[in-house]
């Protein structure tokens, strides 16, 4: 069996070569580097890259593509599932990470510190600055995955309520409420807090829109490091100037890299990290051991490979 990558792992190939030896490893830097007779012969495909069906089309033996990204929008889904191909993606392996992130933006939020750092970077002294609490506050997510779980568990710490919106309004850990989607406009405004974590679907794409802000309490916070298409740039733009809720922290946008003339970096009420609320450097050994555990899985044939995606939801 023939495993190809689509990206150079350093010295984690040696570490898959002597766990897996039966295992035929080709360790590309892209399918621009991919042999054709790699193509022909290959099993399995993992890491990222831009995966077009043109090029799955030249790899007639392709059983399972193991993805090293949470998100699985940009590939051919539609073709993946004719072909009944085995997705499967690196869910859990940025809850960690990323939690943390999240909670580090409330904190930076609630204690002022950017108006701390502004300060300091203009020699000016005010100790009469006065931070708030967490206790007593809500926390919405919009959406109750890994990422979600995690930081409801790190939260709850903080004495606050946590609630959650999926798509069936199932109970999950950790969250004192849960809704269904179609109740979000109902419970929106109860939170202070806001924080997106879902993923980009047909059913997600815009899915807030400047009602769901203007429902909001004027003194929201807003996090997004779900995806930026959960609404539209002119949208949440326009929110943030007219000052509908009093402030964003976001990780990602409707579309990325923003541009130097971006009107995101000309917006006050908003705090801006360029997509990096997922990396770490610990992020490639985890994907790899959860690719090494699911590898022992397909080949014995046992069904219990983890992170499988259901192409025809795209989560």
């Amino acid at each position: 069996m023939k495993a190809v990558s689509l990206i150079r792992l350093g010295e984690k190939e040696e570490k898959l070569k002597e766990r897996l030896p039966n295992i035929e490893f080709v360790f590309t830097s892209g399918v621009d580097e991919i042999a054709d007779q790699d193509k022909k012969d290959l099993d399995i495909l993992f890491g990222v890259g831009k995966l077009t069906e043109d090029f799955l089309e030249e790899c007639p033996n392709l059983k399972w593509i193991a993805w090293y990204a949470t998100g699985v929008e940009k590939l051919p889904l539609d073709y993946l599932q004719r072909r009944n191909i085995i997705l499967t993606n690196n869910k859990g392996a940025h809850e960690v990470q990323m939690s943390e992130f999240i909670i580090g933006y409330i904190l930076a939020d609630y204690k002022n510190m950017r108006t701390s750092f502004k300060n300091q970077i203009n020699r000016h002294y005010n100790s009469r600055l006065t931070g708030k609490n967490l206790k007593g506050q809500s926390i919405m997510f919009l959406g109750t995955g890994s990422i979600a779980q995690r930081t409801a568990q790190l939260a709850k710490a903080f004495g606050v309520r946590i609630i959650g919106v999926n798509t069936t309004g199932k109970q999950v850990d950790n969250f004192d409420e849960t809704y269904n989607m179609e109740e979000v406009e109902q419970v929106i405004g109860y939170a202070d807090i806001v924080i997106n974590t879902l993923p980009q679907t047909t059913k997600t794409t815009h899915l807030l829109s400047k009602r769901h802000f203007e429902l909001m309490k004027d003194t929201a916070l807003f996090i997004n490091v779900g995806r930026g298409s959960v609404v539209k740039n002119e949208v949440i733009i326009e929110v943030l100037q007219n000052k509908i809720i009093r402030h964003a922290y976001l990780d990602v946008f409707e579309n990325e890299p923003l541009s130097q003339d971006s009107k995101f970096y000309d917006i006050d009420n908003i705090s801006i990290t360029a997509h990096i609320s997922g990396n770490n450097t610990e992020y490639s050994d985890e994907v790899t051991d959860i690719f090494i555990d699911n590898l022992k899985s397909f080949l014995n044939k046992d069904g219990t490979i983890e992170n499988e995606v259901d192409i025809s939801k795209g989560y």
